[in-house]
């Protein structure tokens, strides 16, 4: 039987997980439930978006995993805002996450946060909004987790020919944080094309 007390909470753990999803196991596991209950539980909430016509947004299962997504019928206007001026500069949490991703891609997401310290779903519905990164396939073991890499609009951007022309880092990395990573590959980058310094666009 449907508890109601849980759609709100479900709702919450859906949008922390972002594009990682959740599992029926996990949503059982941090709810105090049994599986079956879960199930029940998920089904209904994604029965309830199904209805609610008036919603931008509703919930898919992915390869065993359940997350939020936009409507098919609202990519027009989301196409038209990552297209539009106004958010065409990226701001300095996606310019760390995107640094990250360049070098060490293929990269999940919890890696990135492992480095940058700070969650990172919204830089990477950025990124891959404006096709600058790409579901590169899943990372083994529970939850299969999406592995990101760049694509060929980030080569674009940063007027590369293809990958070999990332330039070295000239320091260690494993050391650094998200933002250290962010200026090592601006002055990396800025050092092998031989221009101007590279500003992060906030």
């Amino acid at each position: 039987m449907h508890n109601h007390k849980f759609d709100a909470v479900i709702e919450s753990l859906l949008f922390a997980a972002g594009d990682e999803g959740l599992s029926i196991s996990q949503l059982s596991a941090v709810l105090d439930i049994s599986m079956q209950e879960a199930e029940i539980e998920i089904n209904t909430l994604k029965e309830s978006y199904s209805d609610q016509k008036n919603r931008g947004i509703h919930l898919v299962e992915l390869a065993g995993t359940y997350q939020l997504a936009t409507k098919r019928e609202m990519t027009p206007y989301i196409k038209k805002l990552v297209e539009s001026p106004a958010t065409s500069t990226l701001s300095q949490a996606a310019l760390e996450t995107l640094a990250i991703v360049a070098y060490r891609q293929p990269i999940t997401r919890i890696s990135i946060e492992e480095i940058r310290g700070v969650k990172t779903d919204r830089p990477l519905q950025t990124l891959v909004s404006k096709g600058l990164i790409k579901d590169a396939g899943r990372a083994e073991g529970a939850g299969r987790a999406i592995l990101y890499g760049t694509t060929h609009e980030f080569l674009d951007y940063f007027g590369l020919n293809d990958l070999s022309q990332l330039p070295p880092l000239t320091e260690d990395l494993d050391g650094a944080d998200g933002e250290e990573e962010t200026d090592l590959f601006f002055r990396s980058l800025q050092n092998s094309l031989g221009e101007e310094p590279i500003e992060n666009k906030e």
